[in-house]
């Protein structure tokens, strides 16, 4: 307990503003937007799918791969394109907070861009882990840490780490009023059919210490990425929506890059044939912070990294 930081723990139980983070509170315009979208029950969550010619970025991409001298995957150089994309629509690295009761709310733009990534385990689950901090890494320091969160996450007791998580969560729902809710949730997790620990359990803490994952690495991310390629690269099909992760308002769900046969004007403005290599991207965002005006500097930010893929020798 000597190395437990109350303040950090209650912040994170809160979802609350950090250090950096800049607030943005709905406006007249955003209140009634937002109060229309949630009252209609449904997630106020269109998304949003482009086939991205990659067809010049993927040769770079072999090619660099080869040189740079640390295991780099596909996956690696789109998780640092996110990137590079978000930090021209930093609104889409939020948190959102809405009270439908008072129509108010607010978005809390992050400092840091904390990326949930989904990790295929050994038993065929798939699990979130975080990459903290992703703005301030280099393409080769992504590529590491992701190799090492996967390590952890298979070899660690991950359910060691979930118990502090969901203790830190239970604080955050009571903190917000939400007593009953949370009460309920806790009995049924410990009592009866459906319980999933004993309440010997309660209390456990993680071991610290390098080479063990801690709440930070399991908790909620500022946004989302999942590739469905790097699970099962035979699979002929895209992602055509995906559920966001509540505080976050963005999620980007890439598919398998395929070869396809295109008719097109080439750079003299003339029609010619020829394959291009094609990646389905889906962009899952809530509506209540704005409308595609959000989503098109990332897009853009993105055509131009697939544009000049000389830039990721940069990284």
């Amino acid at each position: 307990m000597g190395d437990f930081d109350f303040k950090k723990f209650i912040k994170g139980a809160l979802h609350g503003p950090e250090e950096g983070d800049k607030i943005e509170y709905f406006n007249l315009k955003a209140k009634v937007s937002a109060n229309v979208l949630t009252n209609a029950q449904d997630m106020p969550t269109p998304a949003y799918t482009y086939d991205a010619d990659i067809t010049k970025f993927w040769q770079e991409f072999q090619s660099f791969k080869k040189e740079c001298g640390y295991q780099l995957t596909f996956n690696d150089i789109m998780i640092k394109a996110m990137v590079e994309a978000l930090k021209v629509a930093p609104r889409l690295n939020s948190y959102i907070e809405y009270n439908r009761l008072c129509t108010t709310g607010r978005l809390i733009i992050k400092k840091h861009i904390d990326i949930a990534l989904p990790v295929l385990l050994e038993t065929g689950e798939t699990f979130p882990v975080k990459l903290r901090s992703a703005e301030e890494k280099s393409l080769k320091e992504i590529s590491e840490r992701v190799v090492e969160l996967t390590r952890m996450l298979r070899t660690n007791d991950v359910d060691n780490v979930l118990f502090d998580m969901i203790a830190q969560r239970t604080v955050g729902f009571i903190l917000k009023g939400k007593i009953v809710s949370t009460v309920c949730q806790t009995v049924a997790g410990y009592i009866g059919k459906g319980k999933v620990a004993k309440l010997s359990d309660l209390g456990k803490r993680a071991p610290k210490g390098p080479g063990y994952l801690e709440i930070n690495d399991l908790n909620e991310g500022t946004v989302c990425f999942t590739n469905l390629g790097a699970v099962n690269k035979n699979i002929n099909g895209r992602v055509t929506n995906a559920p966001l992760l509540y505080p976050q308002v963005f999620l980007m769900a890439v598919g398998v890059a395929t070869d396809e046969n295109y008719v097109f004007r080439n750079e003299n403005g003339e029609i010619d044939m020829g394959t291009k290599k094609i990646l389905p991207i889906t962009i899952t965002f809530d509506h209540r912070i704005g409308g595609f005006g959000d989503i098109l500097p990332f897009i853009k930010k993105l055509d131009e990294i697939f544009t000049n893929p000389e830039v990721m020798r940069e990284w």
